[in-house]
């Protein structure tokens, strides 16, 4: 299955050849036939698109986009007959993703979606590029914050990159030497016991004992199996 799309039409002939449409391509396929069944069902599953009509009963298109907003950044494609500029303004106000003017080709509406889930996927792939997890440990990449269990800790920068390398190492040791020729550097001349007091001061400050010694060798963090 490629994917979990909603398709909120009220216009049966529409939604039908759509569902039957997309489902021939292998997409999963709800459908809800008014604004106020569309919005119901977009909060109770976890869709990969959403297709959604302007003008409907109950609710109309816009109406159901601001409440899916309030909690999700689903992808959304409009299905209008409403071409004007004023119409595809407020939509993307409300942050549509995309527009197809009515009446459409289904092909076009499959390779539009196609295009917007191929975004989103890169989109995610990029956000989770930007956290690194373990257990409770959670990193803000972009924002260079630690926080475990929901807490910001303040770690000082050599103390983020020594918990950051082990971490994106689980389970490999590294000896005081390799501490600190990736994270002081090759030309530090200092002792290497300035490797022990930050891996202390570590401890001490996530009051966990995620960071281990194995005696003779070095330091790690024992590997995360999140199968």
């Amino acid at each position: 299955m490629k994917g979990m799309i909603l398709v909120v039409e009220d216009e049966l002939l529409i939604q039908r050849g759509l569902k039957n449409f997309l489902e021939d391509a292998g997409y999963q396929v709800d459908t809800a036939s008014d604004g106020m069944e569309g919005a119901y069902k977009a909060h109770q599953k976890k869709y990969d698109l959403i297709l959604l009509d302007v003008m409907m009963p109950k609710l109309d298109g816009y109406s159901v986009l601001k409440m899916i907003r309030e909690d999700s950044s689903v992808p959304v494609i409009m299905l209008t007959a409403l071409d004007a500029e004023e119409n595809q303004v407020k939509g993307f106000e409300l942050q549509v993703d995309d527009y197809i003017s009515k009446p459409f080709s289904m092909t076009i509406v499959l390779k539009r979606i196609e295009a917007l889930l191929r975004r989103s996927t890169i989109e995610k792939e990029v956000k989770s590029h930007q956290t690194l997890s373990y257990k409770d440990i959670v990193f803000d990449l972009k924002n260079y914050e630690v926080k475990i269990a929901g807490e910001e800790i303040s770690l000082t920068d050599t103390e983020y990159e020594v918990l950051k390398l082990l971490i994106e190492h689980s389970g490999e040791i590294f000896t005081r030497e390799d501490l600190l020729n990736k994270i002081w550097g090759e030309d530090f001349f200092g002792s290497d016991h300035v490797v022990s007091v930050h891996v202390a001061n570590l401890r001490k400050k996530m009051d966990r004992d995620y960071i281990e010694t194995v005696r003779g060798r070095g330091y790690r963090i024992a590997y995360e199996d999140k199968t």
